[in-house]
């Protein structure tokens, strides 16, 4: 008598929180808005949020993504993205005679103005992100003179300081915790009278997302993070899983993007997505995984969010008015 083996039970743990922060959430509402208001093209310097499917979308829309002031036309509308810019930015905006919506997340206008008053107070400023990264160009930016980047514990080594009883440290605000934590722990091995902002930087909605994705991890053969590959958030979460013991981590787009061979041996499979994600992608994914059997989705939930911010001021005026203006102030060449 042949006995038959049941089959193993497929489930889903679905995070929560997860997708939209409220900082990209009214990035995104405001190039829209934007659009309705003043018709396109609006420009927008670098992805306004670190997704591709939100890009593609706002640009079929009418917005154009440019990387620098430059590409955009004189006379024009740009929105700076929620990662921030730099004070020079700014500048050439103004010397370009755009009219301008500043799109910054909260959060990181926040760890700007950190920045600027320890750099008037004349302590140097250790910045705990990672290199290249729009928010912490941007943040750099404010305090040039007295920003010094770290990019991880194996860079503590290489800093030095002016007086090592004025430094702070300061930090992106999507990294991951434990690992920011790490590094922080390293710092003050190295210069014992290191101060902390007064307040955590890293976001509300990044610490909840990494909670969440701790709690199922150590339930889950596989993870799935819905998220582009330059989100520092989204690469976070892939790493947060890992820590916390799953069996294996990716991250995707779309669901498309999934292989299959990701589910051989797999019974439970975690699903979350970056705070730039929206939520019809985890949709698609969770889509996929049901015509494979993965039908029975549990919520694993670490968190309440109910924050929300106000769109940007820039979206009361009349900014096509105020661009035609900074166009007549201009001086015109002598004939």
């Amino acid at each position: 008598m042949v006995r038959m083996t049941a089959p193993t039970p497929r489930r889903v743990l679905l995070a929560a929180p997860r997708g939209y922060c409220a900082g990209v959430d009214r990035a995104v509402i405001a190039v829209e808005k934007a659009l309705e208001q003043y018709g396109s093209p609006v420009y927008v310097r670098h992805e306004i949020v670190h997704n591709k499917y939100v890009v593609q979308t706002l640009e079929k829309k009418g917005a154009i993504f440019v990387e620098e002031t430059a590409e955009v036309p004189e006379g024009s509308i740009v929105m700076f993205s929620a990662h921030g810019v730099a004070p020079t930015v700014h500048q050439e905006a103004a010397e370009r005679s755009l009219a301008t919506i500043d799109a910054t997340c909260p959060l990181v206008t926040k760890v700007h103005k950190e920045a600027v008053r320890f750099a008037q107070d004349d302590f140097d400023i250790l910045l705990i992100g990672h290199e290249g990264h729009e928010e912490v160009i941007g943040t750099s930016g404010e305090a040039p003179d007295h920003i010094t980047l770290v990019d991880g514990p194996e860079d503590v080594a290489n800093v030095e300081v002016r007086d090592p009883s004025r430094v702070v440290w300061l930090s992106q605000t999507t990294l991951s915790v434990d690992e920011t934590m790490e590094t922080v722990g390293a710092l003050k091995e190295k210069f014992p009278l290191l101060i902390s902002p007064p307040s955590d930087d890293i976001c509300y909605a990044t610490q909840n997302r990494q909670t969440a994705v701790k709690q199922m991890g150590t339930d889950a053969d596989l993870v799935i993070v819905v998220g582009s590959r330059n989100s520092s958030n989204s690469v976070r979460l892939v790493e947060v899983a890992l820590g916390a013991g799953a069996g294996a981590a990716h991250l995707v787009d779309f669901a498309d993007e999934i292989d299959e061979a990701w589910l051989d041996g797999v019974s439970t499979v975690g699903v979350t997505s970056g705070a730039s994600v929206p939520e019809v992608l985890v949709d698609g994914v969770l889509e996929w995984l049901s015509k494979r059997g993965f039908e029975d989705v549990e919520i694993v939930k670490a968190a309440e969010e109910s924050i929300t911010f106000s769109l940007p001021k820039e979206l009361r005026r009349d900014l096509r008015a105020e661009a035609a203006t900074l166009m007549e102030k201009q001086p015109r060449p002598e004939k």
